[in-house]
């Protein structure tokens, strides 16, 4: 039987209709209202910041800060110096100023201290993670007990510790060791097992008990690290290991970031080596007894952070470190599922270096969060701490 091609007229008229109204625009996951500045200082090389929001609304960032050895004359600036110290800067107008004299938090009088993550717990007191080198002479480092980790030639890792704050940051506790991990292979320049150390936000559980993703060196030559689940139950005074959150033989996992879902899930976001850069995740169902194999989740960047929005939705922030260079982010489902398919936002992308990103976010009122990190560009090479305000609808 032959059919008919003419489309009827009512129909014809409803495609023309169609056709007339727009379709209603997809909604920006996020506005980028401003980017600023929060500590830049030519004689200084300053990175790695966290931060929090005190109970008060007093925003609290704290960084790595060593001399900047281009102003000495000398080729490049190291991510590791034996004159790094803690510092932090304040600012009590949202973000809009800072104190200008960085407070010292911690100088390790036998090397240099990295990475500070701060963790604001609920009943107010501040913890603050970090890792340190010791810088040895070459007859130093040629009697040194093997194996041991070099970040370059004289430069010896020593492990992390933490320090706790009672008063809002103003005063630090000596620092304190947490335990040696099992499948640690490395020693510090006395020969002792290193204490255990990540980069990386941890978590408050909702039971109370805080949890922190840390790594572990597995092999020295070549170079391979996995990640592991440290459990507190009093605060932080004490620590019990936990199961293998990411291990491969080929692949290197470090620098991760652990969150809990409402759900009570427990995502540990990871950074990955000898994986194309492929950021990670790893995931507990059991309340952190087991993890489920790690998987990509599907785009590139590193180190990641998350932050709970008022909606449960999850702010996902990374350095991006290929051209072009920045900082960039996502917001994920509050189960943390979709993290292929949401919508990338790009917060920087004029990078100068490489030498850039690590981000760390914080809510600012109901719609706007306070995203930093550390960044140089062609305005201002050397690196500096810097901030990104998003509006999230």
């Amino acid at each position: 039987m032959k059919t008919s091609s003419v489309i009827p007229r009512p129909f014809f008229a409803l495609l023309l209709l169609a056709a007339a109204v727009p379709l209603a625009a997809v909604p920006a996951p996020a506005k980028k209202i401003r980017d600023l500045v929060i500590y830049a200082d030519t004689q200084f090389h300053n990175a790695f910041p966290s931060v929090v929001r005190r109970p008060d609304g007093e925003l609290l960032v704290a960084f790595r800060r060593a001399p900047n050895r281009l102003a000495f004359g000398e080729a490049k600036n190291n991510h590791v110096d034996p004159n790094s110290q803690l510092v932090a800067v304040r600012s009590r107008d949202a973000g809009a100023t800072w104190s200008t004299a960085p407070a010292l938090i911690y100088a390790d009088p036998l090397g240099g201290s990295q990475d500070p993550c701060l963790l604001q717990l609920r009943d107010d007191t501040l913890l603050c993670f970090t890792y340190g080198w010791s810088f040895l002479r070459p007859d130093g480092v040629a009697a040194l007990k093997a194996p041991f980790l070099q970040n370059f030639p004289g430069s010896i890792f020593n492990g992390g510790s933490y320090l706790r704050s009672a008063d809002g940051g103003r005063n630090w506790s000596v620092p304190v060791y947490p335990p040696h991990l099992a499948s640690e292979v490395l020693l510090d320049a006395y020969g002792r097992p290193v204490p255990a150390y990540n980069r990386g936000a941890l978590t408050e559980g909702r039971d109370g008990r805080l949890f922190w993703a840390v790594a572990a060196t597995d092999t020295v030559t070549p170079r391979k690290t996995s990640v592991h689940l440290l459990i507190s139950s009093d605060h932080g005074a004490s620590w019990t290991p936990g199961p293998v959150i990411a291990a491969d033989p080929k692949v290197s996992f470090n620098e991760t970031s652990i969150y809990e879902t409402p759900k009570g899930d427990l995502v540990a976001f990871l950074r990955s080596e000898s994986y194309a850069d492929q950021a990670c995740i790893a995931r507990s169902i059991d309340g952190g007894k087991t993890f489920l194999a790690y998987q990509s989740l599907g785009f590139q960047g590193h180190p990641l952070h998350a932050l709970r929005l008022p909606d449960d939705r999850v702010l996902l922030t990374y350095g991006y470190r290929h051209a072009p260079l920045g900082v960039r982010a996502r917001i994920l489902n509050p189960e943390c599922t979709d993290s292929a398919t949401a919508p990338e936002i790009i917060l920087r992308d004029d990078g100068g270096t490489r030498d850039l990103g690590y981000p760390w976010s914080v809510q600012l009122d109901a719609q706007h969060v306070l995203v930093t990190y550390y960044f140089n560009s062609a305005a201002q090479p050397i690196p500096h701490i810097a901030g990104t305000v998003l509006e999230i609808p």
